[in-house]
């Protein structure tokens, strides 16, 4: 019997004729229409951002424009009107949210980093409502740097060791403080606490030394955990400065993977196996080794070329059971289980080298070559672009998909079996040049000089016909803020591979700098072990549906029911009036369940509103229930690998040079006013009224009274008691005029706000229904409740309030998210010369997210170079009308 591998290279030449499916009746033509419904009913909505820069400094404006796609349009998407878009910081906190209009798919804006911001690891979040339905592992993502310079007194940088003893992992940190201009803090007294997976695991103290170092020894059983320290250093003026450090992991353990091509691994059949290693950051890390049988015997060897991953091809025998030996290296190794290895079935393998086919194999074991036929469907997004069957009568078939049928980005490939089971799949990367715009641009105006006009004209088109689209501009001296071109933002990487893969991928970026075969076989790698869950056939096949709880916004909608006891009002009348506004009223009826609903709203953030609600009689006597959306949750960051431990140290040199544009920008009157927070420990205040519905906000007041101090009172005298500067007259309360204990009253009573009504009354209440009383009495918090308010006011939140979804009756207040309104992009223009004797030391020299080409495809923007020599980096993104993505990056030098 000749060898297998000899008698599968003699079949590979002889083509199987892959037909081209069809015929309404079959069943498998029926799971098709499925996929076709699914994709309608259900179609994608992905968000890119085009940031501005890829790193930071508090003071600074994080400028961006956003790109919502949806699957079904193939280009941007007209379903959703709304962006959400929120600045995280790295303890999984909002820090930022914005709300913008998308306008045909696009939409931009920027989120001004405030002074009182540490530094560290941020993210970038953005969705619309709809994609809430889904994952948020495809929401867009990004992790960014921000330092600060300017509140900042502690400067840190922190290198950890790895030990293990006993099954513990020892963790050493050395952590190096100093402060701006470099001097260590030295024999200076540190506390910390270690925090994993957010639960403090061990406190303790520690002393700087000479140099400014303090080490901390801590240990896990636990193999790559997240964490932090909280290190608490004290200054001379007795102040302490808290840092927050990243932990990235407690161990410095590697995980290698080996995964079969399509998911299984058969006897007697040469085949592919991936390779992918990790280590404890979640990075690649590459390996080399040697694959075993169980008598020691080396069956082939391997090592990994790009990010820890790699593969080779092996012919796994019957009843041999085999391990990996892996080498790293420090010169250690360590032995890895293998793939399980099925004894019969079906297989498919995939060659991507070719430019204008793709070479598909189907590999089957000798005892299921029966006859059976087999299919074969490729999909993206829920959109096929080819489908063709094969009665398997050879070990062996082989066949070719013409890529130019096939779109850019990742295409499933999945095989089904005869009975329409999938059981076998393979992502495919296609970087189809033809799917995407080119950027043609005159550089003839582009100003060498300091100062300088420079000109851009471009022109956008798919190489045959011109384009129209929607482009945004960046420029930025990378003298001063250097790029991460294998990680930085980016419309390909993002919308064509990551947006559609779950989980972590490191420098997505670099698979679009080069389009040589080197590179192109390292993507493949990529598409070989990493997982895919946007998209699952078995849900279609089993009339799984996705369950679609958020509804794609067109506006801000403000709804709810109104009740009376438990029956809904039927044909009430509802008002619906902006505080601020008092030219805004709107008014409706509620229909057969006692509902109402106020839609196609306009306004913007921080705008309060009344709706009120009455019967047809005008009975007052009702409930309103506002529907509620709850807020998305902050989940765990995916992208943890490109948390940097040391921030402050990697953008040292930005943060410095920034503060000279600052001091400027402050000189000139142009920089906004903000409250600079020196970096020190403040020790928060509980809220004891978490549930107010205080128009200043929740707890902001002149003094809050928490339930807990009210329980034993019977009379409200005992609660007025308890109120700086109130006394109580006849059981009422009433402000103190002036100070130093004088009984003269302010004449106008106060005003008793109830639950976010007012004028309220305590009838029928007593001090135990009480969970806290808010006391406004200065100008700062009751002008909001107007002229009523000259007697100060009590802002009293019921435990009915809280423990109940009823409000007040008749009226309720509310403070939803409203748009929020975009800056423009500050870009000096030097035409006189008093403009021209400023110091102007911008690191974005320019930013425009509102550039659209004619029908000529043609577009122009001009701005001015900064004071600063150095090279300008031009970036320039889009997509046009028909779905197709651009990116032009151009670097000039200003002498």
């Amino acid at each position: 019997m000749k060898n297998l591998v000899t008698r599968l290279l003699l079949l590979s030449a002889v083509f199987a004729t892959l037909l081209a499916f069809k015929g309404d009746e079959d069943p498998f033509n029926a799971i098709l229409k499925k996929l076709v419904d699914y994709n309608t009913k259900y179609p994608h909505e992905k968000v890119y951002l085009h940031l501005d820069k890829p790193y930071y400094a508090v003071g600074d404006d994080i400028w961006f424009k956003a790109y919502a796609t949806n699957s079904n349009a193939k280009g941007l998407s007209l379903l959703s009107k709304i962006i959400y878009v929120e600045l995280i910081d790295d303890k999984d906190s909002l820090q930022r949210q914005l709300k913008l209009p998308l306008m045909n798919g696009v939409s931009w804006g920027n989120i001004k980093i405030a002074d009182s911001l540490a530094e560290g690891n941020y993210r970038i979040r953005a969705y619309t409502n709809y994609m809430r339905n889904f994952e948020t592992d495809f929401f867009y993502d990004k992790t960014i740097k921000i330092g600060n310079s300017i509140s900042n007194k502690v400067f840190t940088k922190t290198a950890y060791k790895f030990s293990k003893e006993n099954n513990l992992n020892n963790i050493s940190a050395t952590i190096h403080f100093e402060d701006k201009n470099g001097m260590p803090y030295r024999e200076d007294e540190i506390s910390y606490e270690i925090q994993i997976d957010d639960k403090t695991q061990s406190k303790g103290k520690a002393k700087t030394d000479l140099n400014g170092d303090a080490k901390i020894n801590f240990t896990s059983n636990q193999l790559n955990k997240q964490g932090k320290i909280l290190a608490r250093l004290q200054l001379p003026n007795k102040s302490k400065v808290l840092k927050v450090i990243p932990i990235v992991s407690t161990s410095n353990q590697i995980d290698v993977q080996f995964l079969p091509e399509s998911g299984v691994l058969l006897e007697d059949l040469p085949q592919k196996i991936a390779v992918k290693a990790i280590n404890s950051t979640g990075r690649g890390e590459n390996i080399s080794g040697v694959v075993l049988d169980d008598n020691k015997k080396v069956v082939t060897t391997f090592q990994t070329e790009h990010l820890g991953m790699g593969n080779f091809i092996t012919n796994v025998q019957p009843g041999k059971i085999y391990t990996a030996l892996v080498k790293f290296k420090d010169g250690s190794e360590k032995e890895f289980k293998f793939p399980e290895i099925q004894k019969k079935g079906h297989s498919i393998s995939v060659d991507n080298t070719n430019d204008k086919i793709l070479k598909v194999k189907i590999l089957s074991s000798a005892d299921v070559i029966n006859g059976e036929e087999l299919k074969i469907v490729a999909q993206r997004n829920g959109s096929i672009f080819h489908v063709a069957k094969a009665k398997i009568n050879k070990q062996l078939v082989s066949t070719s998909i013409d890529k130019s049928k096939l779109p850019s980005g990742i295409t499933q490939l999945t095989l089904f079996s005869g009975d329409n089971q999938p059981i076998a799949e393979r992502l495919v990367f296609l970087n189809q040049k033809n799917n995407q715009l080119s950027i043609k641009v005159n550089t003839d105006s582009v100003s060498a000089n300091r100062k300088g006009k420079t000109v851009f004209n471009f022109n956008a088109s798919d190489n045959q016909k011109a384009a129209v689209g929607s482009f945004s501009i960046s420029v930025a001296n990378i003298s001063k803020i250097k790029p991460d071109e294998n990680n930085e933002s980016n419309i390909l990487s993002n919308l064509l591979l990551t947006s559609d893969l779950a989980g972590y991928v490191e420098n997505p970026n670099h698979y679009f700098l080069n389009d040589d075969e080197k590179t192109n076989q390292e993507l493949d790698n990529l598409m070989l072990t990493q997982g895919w869950s946007r998209f699952v056939w078995k849900n279609v096949i089993n009339d799984v549906s996705p369950n679609i709880t958020y509804t794609p916004e067109q506006s801000t909608v403000i709804s709810g029911q109104v009740k009376k006891g438990n029956k809904p009002v039927v044909g009430g009348k509802v008002m619906l009036m902006a505080k601020d506004s008092k030219g805004f009223v709107l008014d409706t009826l509620t229909d057969a369940q006692g509902r109402f609903k106020f839609q196609d709203l306009l306004f913007k953030d921080s705008t309060k509103f009344v709706v009120q609600a009455r019967t047809k009689s005008n009975d007052k006597n009702v409930n309103i229930i506002l529907d509620k959306i709850p807020d998305q949750i902050i989940t765990k960051n995916k992208n943890i690998a490109d948390v940097e431990v040391n921030v402050n140290e990697v953008v040292m040199q930005y943060i410095k040079a920034n503060d000279t544009y600052f001091d400027e920008m402050r000189r000139l009157g142009l920089m906004e006013k903000s409250i600079k927070l020196n970096e020190v420990t403040i020790e928060g205040k509980k809220n004891l009224a978490p549930n107010s519905s205080n128009y200043n906000g929740p707890g902001m007041a002149d003094f809050v009274l928490g339930g807990d101090k009210m329980k034993n009172c019977v009379t409200w005298s005992c609660v007025w008691g308890q109120l700086p500067g109130v006394i109580s007259k006849l059981d009422t309360p009433r402000l103190i005029r002036g100070g130093g204990g004088s009984s003269t009253l302010k004449d106008t009573p106060m005003l008793y706000v109830i639950d976010g009504i007012y004028p309220g009354t305590l009838d029928g209440l007593m001090p135990r229904d009480i969970e806290s009383i808010e006391l406004l009495k200065t100008i700062a918090y009751t002008t909001i409740y107007g002229f009523e308010a000259g007697g100060g006011v009590l802002v009293i939140t019921t435990r009915r309030g809280v423990d109940t979804k009823y409000v007040a009756e008749g009226i309720v207040s509310l403070n939803p998210k409203g748009i929020n309104v975009s800056k423009i992009f500050y870009a000096p223009q030097y035409n006189t010369p008093e403009q021209t004797n400023t110091d102007d030391t911008r690191s974005t020299i320019y930013w425009n997210p509102e550039v659209i080409t004619s029908d000529s495809g043609s577009g122009r923007f001009e701005f001015y170079n900064a004071n600063e020599p150095g090279d300008y980096r031009m970036i320039i993104e889009g997509i046009d009308v028909s779905g197709r993505l651009a990116r032009k990056v151009y670097t000039y030098s200003v002498k």
